[in-house]
């Protein structure tokens, strides 16, 4: 079985361990309490099982048979469906990685089925057994504590692609303009992250407004204690806070999707503008080429044409012909040169 850990739990306080689902849900009937169920990378065949045993609706469990989805929460009835998409940011290979943890939460019960090395549920785990009055509030109680751990472990991501993208500016600032295939990389992974923080905020506020009004998904299971005024208070504090975190994570991420557009603008313009540079630059070596080109032609020109030996040349027999020529070629080759200097071309 892929269940990591299970404990049911009255009043706060872990009173039994159970190892499969059937055992989970006789004990709890019997006991009554808060159950919770951690799967790690579960089969399609234990989802079934699961969902048969804790009457979890089908489009519910088809969502995570099927993964990849979005973030989001999907009510059925008496309970609901928490997608979360947890990420780490990997050091060695400057690269974010996205995982995927359902969460089903019903009036008594939660099921968490990890994907992905991340969040670490084990933390979130003995967090809440060292609150005892957190886990006596409800199910809501553990949902808030998973999105919590989820959105504490997005801040190392943020800071990992914010030194990411410094990196990315001092270099183009340098002039490596070579970097635009890393820019594009980066953006890429910031709308991925994006998509994973930003439905967090709306989930909060339904989770949120639900405590509210006292929803009977989340209402303390049979043997704990009902919420009072000020623990409905002080847990949607809690919430809230969560809740101030994504939106300040949202903010962080639009910050940077606007830097990464500006930096892949830029590198695209200086790329151009070095692009232009080396173009004029060797436009004027071409010219400079040219123009020595027809100097040394000039020259070669009057002596390819007294070199044919023709008998009806006269120049061929004056005294100075010799001497002329070489004038020719001179002045020639002299007129150009100032030519090409008037026009710069020199």
């Amino acid at each position: 079985m892929p269940i990591v850990d299970s404990a049911i739990y009255i009043n706060g306080q872990r009173t039994q361990t159970p190892l499969d689902f059937e055992s989970t849900l006789e004990q709890l009937r019997s006991r009554g309490g808060t159950c919770w169920l951690g799967l790690y990378r579960p089969t399609p065949e234990e989802i079934s099982a699961a969902a048969e045993e804790f009457g979890l609706h089908q489009l519910a469990v088809e969502d995570t048979l099927e993964s990849h989805q979005r973030a989001k929460m999907d009510s059925y009835g008496d309970h609901t469906l928490l997608v979360l998409r947890p990420a780490r940011y990997l050091d060695d290979v400057e690269k974010v990685e996205f995982g995927e943890l359902h969460v089903y939460t019903g009036p008594d019960f939660v099921i968490t089925a990890r994907q992905a090395e991340v969040p670490d549920l084990a933390h979130v785990r003995r967090r809440m057994e060292d609150s005892p009055e957190l886990l006596t509030m409800g199910t809501v109680a553990i949902q808030y504590a998973i999105i919590d751990q989820v959105v504490d472990e997005y801040e190392p991501v943020a800071d990992g692609l914010g030194v990411d993208i410094e990196e990315i500016e001092a270099e183009l600032f340098a002039g490596n303009f070579g970097v635009s295939r890393r820019i594009y990389e980066l953006f890429r992974e910031v709308a991925e992250f994006q998509k994973a923080v930003a439905p967090l905020e709306r989930v909060m506020t339904t989770l949120r407004n639900r405590l509210a009004t006292g929803n009977s998904a989340w209402s303390p299971a049979p043997g704990d204690v009902d919420m009072d005024v000020a623990q409905s208070t002080e847990l949607d504090r809690y919430l809230a806070d969560v809740q101030d975190h994504v939106v300040h994570l949202n903010e962080r991420i639009s910050g940077m999707r606007s830097l990464l557009a500006n930096a892949l603008s830029l590198s695209s313009t200086l790329s151009s503008q070095a692009a232009a540079q080396a173009g004029v630059e060797q436009n004027e070596q071409m010219k400079k080429i040219s123009a020595w080109a027809a100097i040394i032609f000039a020259p070669s020109l009057v002596g390819a044409v007294y070199g044919m030996n023709f008998e009806n040349m006269p120049e061929l027999a004056w005294r100075y012909g010799y001497y002329g020529a070489l004038g020719l070629m001179l002045g020639v080759g002299v007129a150009l040169w100032a030519v090409f200097r008037h026009n710069k071309w020199l």
